[in-house]
């Protein structure tokens, strides 16, 4: 694997969100320090995971936890302040004792309803937290998808581009028949090597089950010169022809056909 495939593979948000395992974290560890592009790569992506998080973070109220803490810090100050209980017991002593044990346990149930709420704004914050995390990871699945995508068609053009700068290359362009005059094409032929290139992107798309075939004219019999797809546009050798006079593409069945269908001619083009 190439540093392009390793930086794109997921380990570094991996190890930034602590999904890392200890081994492809000291992996990781020991190629930052010695790559530049790996360090680089893997300081642009935590500062995404930081802006993420932060462009989406949600907190309680911020007061919340003031007055929790408040109302406690109230009643333990009420807590401390005690009624003096009488040497000789009588009916009054006795009924401030009552009233003292109810007011105790209703004290510590109003410590527990607080504990409760503190624990339920914990529990909160951490299911905020979760669900950031998830979005995060699914923002940078798409990223890794698009930056793939945008990979996958920065290769196609430089490919294109290696062809179509070649000195070698001649260029014959294919224009519409009657039937088709809005139709054109272009096909490449290597002067040295003999192999075959087509552009036919802008061709009608095939209906289902047909497929364009390119021909060549070669002493004035057609030439079987390669099926098109959209795989094979410009970039790919679709054929070797050593000698032609004319090109040529029709719509054909899948897979193509032994002789041109030429009443399904849409682009010609001489040499």
């Amino acid at each position: 694997m190439n540093i392009e495939e390793y930086i794109s593979s997921g380990i570094l948000e991996s190890y930034i969100l602590g999904l890392a395992s200890p081994e492809e974290a000291g992996i990781l560890e020991c190629v930052m320090k010695n790559n530049a592009a790996v360090k680089t790569a893997y300081e642009e992506a935590q500062k995404t995971l930081e802006d993420l998080a932060t462009t989406q973070a949600i907190k309680p109220p911020n007061d919340l936890e003031i007055k929790i803490w408040a109302k406690i810090q109230q009643e333990q100050t009420t807590e401390k302040i005690q009624p003096v209980v009488a040497k000789h017991v009588d009916l009054k002593a006795t009924e401030t004792t009552r009233e003292i044990l109810p007011n105790k346990a209703i004290n510590w149930q109003k410590y527990a309803v607080a504990a409760s709420v503190l624990f339920l704004v914990s529990i909160a914050g951490n299911l905020f937290w979760i669900n950031d995390i998830s979005k995060n990871e699914k923002e940078i699945a798409k990223l890794q998808t698009e930056k793939k995508s945008q990979d996958l068609a920065l290769q196609s053009s430089q490919e294109k581009l290696a062809v179509l700068s070649n000195p070698n290359i001649l260029s014959i362009p294919l224009n519409g028949v009657e039937k088709h005059a809005s139709s054109k094409a272009m096909v490449y032929w290597d002067k040295n090597s003999k192999n075959v290139y087509l552009n036919a992107e802008n061709l009608p798309k095939a209906p289902s089950g047909m497929q364009y075939q390119l021909w060549a004219l070669v002493d004035g019999k057609p030439v079987n010169a390669g099926m098109y797809s959209s795989e094979k546009d410009t970039r790919i050798i679709l054929s070797n022809i050593p000698k032609a006079q004319a090109f040529a593409i029709t719509l054909e069945k899948q897979g193509g056909n032994k002789a041109p269908t030429m009443e399904n001619m849409f682009v010609i083009g001489n040499i």
